[in-house]
């Protein structure tokens, strides 16, 4: 994934704090690591993830906070930052 794209649009760049259910942090991780618009990286030492999402616009982000929260593996989504990269 490229968080430096060359497009002349905003571009919704978020980080969210991704809680798995009990036992589920494995299948939560391949189930994330398969949507091209996130990058997954897990905590060491705690049961979370950090997700990174970008995508093209609040509406292409919006569908992917929803399908990712269908995710069943998934407890808690929290957003932790949201960026639009400027206009060129």
């Amino acid at each position: 994934m490229s968080f430096l794209k060359t497009n002349q649009f905003p571009m919704p760049i978020k980080s969210y704090l991704a809680h798995p259910h009990d036992g589920k942090k494995q299948h939560l991780i391949d189930a994330l690591s398969a949507i091209k618009e996130c990058e997954v990286l897990p905590a060491k030492n705690e049961d979370i993830l950090v997700v990174v999402t970008d995508t093209l616009d609040d509406a292409s982000e919006e569908i992917l906070k929803e399908k990712i929260e269908k995710i069943d593996s998934l407890k808690l989504l929290a957003m932790v930052s949201g960026f639009n990269s400027p206009q060129n």
